[in-house]
């Protein structure tokens, strides 16, 4: 539970603290999210000469943070149920899979916003 003691300026510096440790982990033990970051290093500068404004450039590069981040609340999910048990149960292979789809999602959406900013470009 968190220390009711720290408030303001030093829940913020706490909070940044937990959140650099958690991409950390995730780094560290998540085959998936390094392949999602390195992807979304490559696509930024990408995004940014492939977009012809603002708002474009936006959804190039913002469908690649939203992947990553869907990756990162699956990535918890499923550390959550191996927390719990890691016995074989039908929900903790729904949450699993739930989690999986909505990583899916997000890609195909990234596939969708990419395909038609490019078709508008160059068709």
């Amino acid at each position: 539970m968190a220390n009711p003691k720290n408030t303001g300026i030093k829940r913020v510096i706490n909070a940044t603290f937990y959140s650099f440790a958690g991409l950390r982990a995730a780094w560290v033990n998540e085959a998936a999210f390094r392949q999602e970051c390195m992807l979304a290093v490559v696509l930024t500068p990408v995004g940014l000469w492939l977009g012809s404004d603002a708002v474009q450039r936006s959804l190039l590069i913002g469908t690649c943070a939203l992947v990553v981040i869907v990756e990162l609340l699956n990535s918890a999910i499923e550390a959550a149920i191996d927390r719990i048990s890691t016995d074989q149960h039908h929900l903790s292979g729904r949450a699993k899979d739930l989690g999986s789809a909505a990583v899916f999602v997000s890609l195909g959406l990234t596939v969708l916003v990419w395909g038609l900013i490019a078709w508008e470009r160059f068709v």
